[in-house]
């Protein structure tokens, strides 16, 4: 596209992620809804992050963890959030930019500290989250930079985002001067619990088209359209006519336009070990293979090969280079 920088920019909650494996009767004597993202105050998350077990610490962060996927594809790409000046945020922004991402949103130099999510992973790979979202709440519309938003031909976004009210506004900041440029806006939906807080909202942002491209789990779809039946969501959202991702775990992906709908497998796993990032690292190899011109069938494949290798391992950032997995499959970026 004429005039870009970057072929997709993130905009989300900087995160950092500490991860630790809990059994069932944990969840239970926290009060904790299974396999749901619940946000805590500081007070509450350091009680559970006291009677967790040995942890692994590592950026995290919905949109960011999409942003690094992409990166490891080969992808230009770019990141806005907002972190504290404090140990956790110099981590993030370390391990960000090492990916090959540029982010140069400023610091936090007052106020809460750095985002963290606590992630309890359970035998069966489900992960349970509870987020403290800390200086997250203090991205707002003057942390858009308008340049770096005019120069990426994508914008992606989390619906995250609907929670901190300035964070909302920097959303819509952000998708007005995307489409001013000519740019295309991407949403995913995050989890069904955000879909039950902000269902109105986030039809409305399809509706306006305000977002071009929506992303959903097929628990996040039903909440969307509350029906439980997936033909009848997935029929709903075909009838939005944009284009429309919903992944639906080992049974792979559907996309749909107003012309067509394409269903793609699930790449083949080892093990499961953590569905911490599936959705995230499936985003980014779908809007790989879209900025990079692929047809809707192989941005499908590229989403659940990078979706694979991150559920094989613990944390939502990939352990190998994504473009030589996408390679060994016949897909070259």
């Amino acid at each position: 596209m004429a005039g870009e920088t970057y072929e997709v920019l993130g905009l989300g909650n900087a995160i950092v992620d500490v991860i630790a494996r809990a059994e069932e009767d944990f969840l239970q004597r926290h009060g904790l809804a299974k396999g749901a993202m619940m946000l805590v105050d500081e007070q509450a998350a350091h009680k559970l992050y006291d009677d967790m077990g040995s942890a692994t610490t590592i950026s995290g962060g919905s949109a960011a963890n999409t942003i690094v996927g992409l990166a490891s594809l080969g992808i230009r790409s770019a990141f806005i959030g907002k972190v504290k000046d404090d140990e956790a945020g110099q981590s993030f922004a370390h391990d960000i930019r090492r990916s090959g991402v540029h982010f140069a949103t400023p610091f936090a130099k007052e106020g809460a500290s750095t985002a963290r999510c606590l992630v309890l992973v359970t035998p069966d790979g489900e992960r349970t989250m509870n987020t403290y979202l800390g200086a997250c709440q203090n991205l707002g519309p003057d942390d858009v930079d308008e340049a770096l938003v005019r120069a990426s031909s994508i914008l992606y976004m989390e619906g995250y985002l609907w929670d901190p009210p300035a964070a909302k506004q920097a959303f819509l900041k952000a998708a007005d001067m995307a489409h001013d440029a000519g740019r295309q806006v991407a949403l995913t939906l995050s989890d069904s619990f955000c879909v039950d807080r902000y269902r109105d909202e986030f039809l409305h942002l399809m509706r306006t088209r305000t977002v071009d491209i929506v992303f959903a789990n097929e628990h996040e779809l039903k909440s969307l359209y509350q029906t439980s039946d997936f033909d009848t969501a997935l029929a709903a959202l075909r009838d939005e006519e944009l284009l429309g991702v919903v992944t639906r775990s080992a049974d792979g992906c559907v996309i749909v336009s107003h012309d067509q709908t394409v269903a793609v497998q699930a790449s083949p796993i080892d093990r499961l070990v953590d569905t911490t990032g599936a959705g995230d690292l499936f985003a980014a190899g779908f809007l790989a293979g879209l900025v990079r011109g692929c047809d809707l069938r192989d941005a499908g494949r590229l989403g659940g090969i990078a979706a694979a290798e991150i559920i094989q391992h613990y944390g939502a950032r990939p352990n190998v280079n994504l473009a030589s997995l996408a390679a060994q499959s016949g897909i070259v970026l």
